[in-house]
């Protein structure tokens, strides 16, 4: 009954003005991101594999944008791979490095964190049913911070790979890269960490970051959909999970999406350059939210790490709330928000992050993410803040 109630509403929300509060989920493209796209749909359209001039005109723009990234990353053309998204790219990286180092030297032992996104989680678990792997799971702290001093008793000779996420996209949580990296790097074992969620605000230097792998998603930082990267490392053998032709150093078969990669590169430079400002914007607001939610919402709790997290990352845990019934709430309100992770949005099970936290069914179940991002104003937050308090109050006095 409560849900017709929620769909008759929502006939009415097109006559109010929404606010965008999922830019975790994905971001509008840049309208200087669609600028420099629209070019290579229908004029300098040419395959980069063919030796005419349109061709020749299609791999230059495919090789600016390679020399874009390669210049953010710190690293040479022939270590970024283009992917059609950052799933892909994690696919890649645990697929073909665990399949690889098996090959070189038996390696069987795969080691991620139990707060990855499910892009790795995934492909974890069926490296394990498939073919075979041994997963292990790095142990967390109570934000879901991976436990630095743990993981050198965990790796072994035959450690195939480490993965651990940069910035958590379900919790905001940051991980200390770096020096996780370190030892790994003095143990000779190859370390990934999928980065799709930490482009817009963090560091990217693959080489102070100690990593040999390294996802990224352009839909995550106002470039299109449907395009992606990964960096790899030289000398770090990897074996193809698509095959075909020869593109992508032979490590990605398939025809180049070329209007799509040149966005990512515009997308990802303008990111580079306006990181400190976006994130000077950003933070306060960030900060002023989950200050007037914690004060003003009894029984509720932030996940993931109260400093050490994206800084334009809210979450929460309600109890004795329905995360999707407080979604769908907001909605009619014209705030657009998640539980989580837009991959498992409308699950009304606990997330797989959540309860490896420790957190019971009654405060899991009631999860809420809010991203803000460039558009987001002190105005829209402000509001936001007065009016989830009383959703909150309606759905507690239903139950």
């Amino acid at each position: 009954m409560r849900i017709a109630k929620i769909n008759f509403k929502m006939n009415k929300i097109n006559k109010r003005k929404r606010v965008y509060l999922d830019y975790g989920a994905t971001t509008p493209i840049d309208s200087r991101v669609v600028a420099s796209m629209l070019p290579y749909f229908d004029q300098d359209f040419g395959n980069p594999s063919s030796i005419h001039a349109y061709g020749q005109s299609a791999e230059g723009a495919v090789q600016n944008a390679r020399d874009i990234i390669c210049g953010g990353l710190n690293c040479q053309q022939e270590e970024v791979i283009f992917t059609s998204c950052g799933t892909e790219s994690d696919n890649l990286a645990l697929r073909g490095v665990a399949l690889a180092e098996r090959k070189r030297r038996n390696a069987n032992h795969i080691l991620i964190s139990p707060t990855e996104h499910p892009a790795v989680q995934n492909t974890a678990k069926q490296l394990a049913s498939i073919f075979g792997f041994e997963i292990e799971y790095l142990p967390i702290d109570e934000y879901g911070k991976v436990k630095l001093e743990k993981i050198r008793d965990l790796l072994r000779k035959e450690t195939a790979l480490i993965s651990v996420i940069y910035a958590n996209n379900e919790i905001g949580t940051i991980n200390p890269i770096q020096d996780i990296g370190e030892i790994c790097k003095e143990l000779d074992i190859p370390f990934h960490t999928d980065a799709v969620q930490a482009t817009t605000y963090l560091t990217l230097d693959v080489k102070d970051l100690n990593v040999d792998l390294l996802s990224l998603g352009a839909h995550k930082f106002y470039g299109p959909k449907g395009v992606g990267a990964l960096y790899k490392r030289n000398n770090l053998q990897i074996v193809p999970i698509q095959t075909g032709g020869q593109h992508e150093f032979d490590l990605r078969a398939g025809t180049h999406n070329v209007p799509y990669i040149v966005g990512m590169g515009e997308a990802f430079k303008i990111a580079q350059i306006e990181r400190l400002t976006r994130i000077a914007h950003i933070k306060p607001l960030r900060d002023f939210l989950i200050n007037s939610i914690l004060n003003s919402v009894p029984n509720s709790k932030l996940t993931g790490h109260p400093v050490d997290r994206m800084p334009n990352h809210a979450s929460f845990v309600f109890e004795n709330v329905d995360g999707n019934e407080l979604l769908m709430l907001l909605d009619v309100e014209g705030y657009a928000c998640s539980s989580g992770s837009a991959c498992r949005s409308g699950d009304p099970k606990p997330s797989e992050i959540l309860k490896s936290l420790s957190l019971d069914d009654n405060w899991a179940l009631g999860s809420l993410r809010v991203t803000l991002g460039t558009a987001t104003t002190r105005n829209q937050i402000e509001k936001f803040c007065e009016t989830l308090p009383k959703i909150l109050h309606r759905i507690r006095k239903n139950n």
